[in-house]
């Protein structure tokens, strides 16, 4: 009873620090004061939130390097220090009078130390929930993650607020303040089953659990077909929840809809995470990512047609489904990792999978952007969007038999 108590304890809290860390994905609604105050063009303000994405799977690859040697609240502290840093140095130093430092000073504040700090926590809570809810992965990555997509609206709404009342130095300095008292607070909770935290001590040379399932080192998880496979799945739908994500206020304002309805995305973003987890768990994995790329299609196609016929309710029908798609990606990746490879590597094996959404955030946003300023609209990185989740589909067939050809389920 009071291992069930330390478990769902440490996932509620899990929970609300990743999202107050999901503030990472509301970059959206930063663009609108910024531009306001400097004139920089689409693509150099989208090149913050790609170098974010960037350095948030740099940021879970070490941190999945140092849970081999650090304690996993060691990891949060360190995590803690790099998002308050980062956003003080941007409240402090933002400057209308310096477009260019203003401007390198969001890519390494923003992109850099926040990025990062926000990795280190992610890919710590996960693998630290994977080894307290075995059997139950899925679900509960997927609840975990719940908090990181609605992290995006509720913040969105908190940073407007800030905005309208303080100026946008202020709301970065409250926002660096509250988000490293969210993760020192909650680092209390933060700690490994006994007998998984034994084995992760000596990591490198003791035996696994006898009733450890079988577990691949990275180098020996790389030379299965299936890791590339899933790698590049997991490439094609985020880069339309990438795309998707870094527009979804000018999204909505184009089809004449207030911009902070387009962070409606995020609450569907949080829930498809659950609702893919749990699909997992109880009908499989091969059923949870067709259902997860079909959707992906399906909102995709309506996001065409809303952008087509410039019809608002067609594109707010559109980004909850694209959100629950997207959603669900990260949460099917955490519980297949664990899945196809075993748990005693799952952190570092994660963090490199991760990388598809670095890749991502390179190619969605920036490809997007650059359609956007071509064609004068986004319809055509709509149409992109709908070939690249026709696409997943038939990936995820091809995954299926990588999988079981090589024996991993």
């Amino acid at each position: 009873m009071q291992k069930q108590g330390n478990k769902v304890t440490l996932l509620a809290v899990g929970t609300v620090m990743l999202l107050f860390l999901g503030l990472i994905y509301a970059w959206s609604i930063f663009r609108a004061p910024l531009g306001e105050l400097f004139d920089w063009t689409t693509t150099q303000m989208s090149m913050t939130f790609t170098l974010s994405m960037v350095f948030f799977c740099l940021g879970g690859f070490v941190a999945g390097k140092l849970a081999e040697r650090l304690n996993r609240r060691t990891i949060i502290w360190l995590s803690a220090a790099f998002v308050l840093v980062g956003f003080l140095l941007i409240g402090l130093l933002l400057d209308p009078g310096k477009p260019g430092a203003s401007l390198a000073l969001l890519y390494v504040c923003y992109g850099v130390l926040v990025g990062s700090g926000v990795g280190f926590s992610y890919n710590t809570l996960l693998g630290v929930i994977a080894r307290w809810w075995v059997g139950k992965t899925g679900m509960a990555s997927g609840i975990l993650l719940l908090g990181f997509g609605v992290g995006s609206l509720v913040l969105g709404f908190l940073v407007e607020a800030l905005n309208a009342a303080y100026g946008l130095n202020t709301t970065f300095l409250v926002l660096g303040v509250l988000l490293a008292a969210i993760l020192f607070a909650g680092s209390v909770f933060v700690r490994m089953p006994e007998a998984a935290g034994a084995a992760a001590a000596g990591a490198g040379g003791a035996a696994p659990a006898a009733d450890e399932p079988r577990s691949y080192t990275l180098g020996e998880a790389a030379r299965f077909p299936a890791f590339w496979i899933m790698f590049v799945w997991i490439l094609l739908l985020c880069i339309n929840g990438m795309t998707v994500i870094n527009s979804a206020a000018p999204i909505a304002k184009e089809a004449g809809v207030a911009g902070v309805i387009g962070l409606i995305f995020g609450i569907f973003n949080g829930a498809g995470r659950p609702i893919l987890g749990t699909v997992m768990d109880r009908f499989g994995r091969r059923t949870a990512m067709t259902l997860n790329a079909v959707i992906m299609l399906a909102g995709s196609v309506i996001l065409l047609a809303g952008g087509l016929t410039t019809s608002a309710p067609l594109i707010l029908i559109a980004l909850p489904i694209i959100g629950i798609a997207y959603g669900g990606t990260p949460a099917l990746e955490a519980a297949s990792v664990n899945k196809f490879f075993g748990p005693r590597h799952y952190q570092v094996i994660f963090g490199v999978v991760t990388f598809a959404l670095a890749v991502a955030a390179i190619i969605g946003p920036l490809v997007s952007s650059k359609l956007q300023e071509s064609s004068g609209s986004y319809v055509s990185s709509f149409v992109m969007l709908v070939i690249l989740a026709a696409a997943s589909i038939g990936l995820g067939f091809l995954l299926n038999a990588s999988a079981k050809k090589s024996g991993l389920e």
